[in-house]
């Protein structure tokens, strides 16, 4: 049996407000995160992911009221990311309404927390998030960077992909930074690469922009597909999204 493919809006958190650039410059606001997410849930989102993604550069933890208050209104499953950096910060967000917490610049930090939360917690709780760019200096030719796409490691994303999966990630959030915010589409080399090398799920981000960018996306090998801007801005609906998805013969729920 074919699994549904999950389309999965995504609220960029930054001070208590939805935030959104290009390329992860130049934010603007959005909106409210708990009426966004409210309107996303009645459209018939699948799943709602929030990163906060001031948490990480600013040294803090995450938005634990907005979680509550969203948990309280949406009852699909809630991902929240930036600033989780222990086994104690995932059970805190549980305890506020989150199903599942991404984890990225304290997992490049530090390794063992991907085994140490999936451990705990089971792997399908964690959702190891990538902010990837391309790099010509990598043997894959794209880089992993960390703090909100604001620095850049030496690790290259292939050899992450794999040692990620290998330590205990359910799931892998790529976000593509050069595609990022830029609705030319989704980066479907960088979305087959991370297929080809690994097994466990994969959430495609960055650059949808119209209904015909979504099902590419599945064909390169994601199994859920992340979008933004698009949904902020009324430019697209959930259902536009899974129509399209639809008429191109993915199953959608």
């Amino acid at each position: 049996m074919t699994l549904a493919v999950r389309v999965i809006p995504c609220l960029d958190v930054s001070d208590g407000r939805v935030v959104k650039g290009v390329n992860f410059k130049n934010l603007r606001d959005q909106g409210d995160p708990v009426e966004l997410a409210q309107r996303y849930y009645e459209q018939g989102a699948d799943e709602l992911t929030f990163l906060d993604v001031s948490a990480t550069v600013e040294g803090r933890g995450t938005m634990y009221d907005v979680v509550r208050s969203t948990a309280e209104k949406v009852f699909i499953p809630l991902t929240v990311g930036g600033g989780v950096r222990s086994v104690d910060d995932v059970s805190r967000l549980q305890a506020h309404g989150a199903d599942k917490v991404g984890v990225n610049s304290a997992a490049i930090a530090r390794p063992d927390l991907i085994g140490e939360i999936a451990d705990r917690f089971g792997a399908q709780v964690l959702v190891l998030s990538l902010d990837i760019k391309r790099a010509e200096n990598m043997p894959s030719g794209f880089v992993v960077t960390t703090h909100g796409g604001r620095r850049t490691t030496e690790i290259d994303a292939v050899e992450w992909v794999r040692e990620a999966a290998d330590r205990g990630a359910g799931e892998l959030l790529v976000n593509s930074i050069d595609a990022d915010g830029t609705q030319d589409g989704f980066d479907l080399e960088l979305i087959s690469l991370v297929r080809e090398n690994c097994r466990v799920p994969v959430i495609a981000s960055g650059g949808a922009g119209a209904p015909e960018h979504f099902p590419p996306a599945i064909d390169a090998g994601a199994d859920a597909l992340l979008a933004a801007s698009v949904f902020h801005s009324g430019q697209l609906t959930i259902a536009d999204v899974k129509d399209a998805l639809t008429a191109q013969g993915a199953s959608v729920r």
